[in-house]
């Protein structure tokens, strides 16, 4: 019924003709045929001052079209020079020896001159620059710090890194990858204080992406992560650029990607996804009970729902007397057991959450209150759910929030929804048998090969002073030791 489609050879014609692209001379037959049906695409014949006639070929949506009235077309038409490319007003001319070349630089935002009289192309890079307007981070908001946040234009977010970090030893090294797309990498790092290991890890992770289309770093990410099929963040996506300066000051090194506000830090362990850019602006001590305060929570929305299901359905003998009696209360009329109660409450939740972060704001956030109040207290009127189970599952929705990032907060959904299972079947062993499983699979992590759980395996007792705490800064003397520096101190040592 199905049968297998015969190789027409296609796909060989398709490849032949991209390698005779590449080495196809020049010819405004050849460029013309390049962008025939684009109607964005425009061909203007012009003639100098001496009577020369010249031709320019662009992209309208892709260049400044006051530019290149002002420094290509005004200039031309009163050239009298015997070179034409000698008569425009920019910089950096780029002289174009084959047709692939050109239609590169054409679809970059360049302008392509093609002078009729010496048979030679030139490019203008006058690609319009125009996009969004540095805003407030909406991802890693924060009530005191640094407001600015990235945007989609690569230039602009290196130079906010470079505005924090003015060293000429912050390097950048660039990249292309993507063989449709083409997407600018940047690579950067501190040069002479980064490790080198971590830069030619991440180089040769770059250079061996080997696929189509990049048009985000989460995409990124996945090809460069050292453990595809793990739940948990390899890398650290920021849309903040003094985190980015404050990663880059550490040691590690930092990935932009073009046409995308998120950046990529690495090496990163489980413990940099609790740390918030305000950790460094609150006093040491409120900025320690804060950090304590989300690895608390952390637990806390893990556990809560699960340690529920095994007590009521496992333990129930381990409830103090006062707390049974409200438990046998609410329960005695509902018909689902303790654990297809709690999965209905929890998928039921993670469907308002998602709703309100695809709705618009305003009515997002009114569907998140409105939609939890009217869903819980209906559950409960209603006999599918106990008013005990609603609180739990409340506490812990809200308690998942106070992790910094987004995307351990994901993965912390699907840890719960099996810690759930567990605790069903086993109980409390079943809970313990989860935990244990989470920390063998963080203790197998890596990031750019770099262990996962360190400073706590392997063990690097210094870095502990800005782990689970946030020590005061003048104590922190010292860079991680986990990142292996090749600077270790932070400022010149005393005698």
């Amino acid at each position: 019924m199905f049968k297998k489609r015969k190789n027409t050879g296609i796909g060989n014609k398709i490849e032949n003709s991209i390698t005779k692209t590449k080495n196809t001379p020049i010819t405004l037959e050849g460029l013309r045929k390049s962008i025939e049906k684009m109607d964005d695409a425009k061909i203007i014949e012009h003639q100098t001052q001496n009577s020369k006639l010249f031709v320019l070929i662009y992209v309208e949506p892709l260049i400044d079209q006051a530019r290149v009235n002002e420094a290509v077309i005004e200039p031309l038409r009163r050239c009298t020079k015997e070179k034409i490319s000698d008569c425009i007003s920019v910089s950096e001319i780029i002289d174009i020896s084959t047709l692939k070349e050109a239609e590169k630089q054409l679809m970059r935002g360049g302008v392509l001159l093609f002078d009729t009289i010496e048979n030679q192309l030139h490019a203008v890079d006058l690609k319009n620059t125009t996009g969004r307007a540095i805003e407030t981070s909406e991802t890693e908001t924060i009530l005191y710090g640094a407001k600015d946040s990235f945007t989609e234009n690569i230039e602009q977010n290196i130079t906010m890194i470079r505005r924090r970090i003015p060293l000429t030893s912050l390097k950048s090294e660039k990249f292309m990858v993507g063989s449709q797309t083409e997407t600018k990498i940047i690579l950067m790092y501190i040069e002479g204080l980064t490790n080198p290991d971590f830069i030619s890890i991440a180089r040769e992770k770059i250079e061996n992406i080997d696929y189509d289309q990049i048009l985000d770093s989460s995409q990124l990410a996945a090809f460069m992560e050292d453990h595809t099929h793990s739940m948990f963040p390899q890398f650290q996506q920021t849309d903040r650029p003094d985190v980015c300066a404050f990663a880059l000051g550490a040691g590690k090194v930092t990935i932009l990607v073009d046409n995308t506000p998120f950046v990529l830090n690495a090496p990163i362990s489980f413990f940099h996804l609790f740390q918030s850019p305000e950790d460094y602006i609150n006093r040491w001590i409120v900025a320690s009970f804060l950090r304590v305060l989300r690895y608390l929570s952390f637990m806390l929305s893990l556990l809560m729902v699960p340690i529920y299901v095994a007590l009521t359905t496992h333990h129930y003998q381990m409830i103090p007397l006062q707390i049974l009696y409200v438990l046998v209360d609410t329960r005695s009329r509902l018909p689902l057991t303790p654990f297809w109660e709690s999965l209905l409450m929890l998928l039921t939740l993670e469907v308002i959450k998602e709703a309100s972060l695809r709705m618009p704001t305003k009515s997002g956030q009114m569907l998140g209150v409105i939609g939890g109040i009217v869903v819980g207290q209906a559950s409960v009127e209603a006999g599918f759910a106990s008013q005990v189970l609603i609180v739990i599952v409340g506490i812990s929705a809200i308690a998942s929030f106070l992790v910094p990032n987004y995307l351990i907060t994901k993965a912390n959904t699907l840890i719960q929804f099996i810690i759930l299972i567990l605790a069903s079947f086993l109980g409390i062993m079943g809970i313990f048998m989860g935990i244990i499983l989470l920390f063998v699979h963080l203790n197998a992590l890596t990031s750019l090969r770099q262990p996962y759980l360190a400073p706590v395996a392997p063990f690097y007792g210094k870095d502990w002073l800005d782990l689970f705490i946030r020590g005061p800064l003048r104590w922190m003397k010292t860079r991680p030791e986990a990142l292996h520096p090749l600077q270790k101190w932070r400022y010149s040592r005393r005698r």
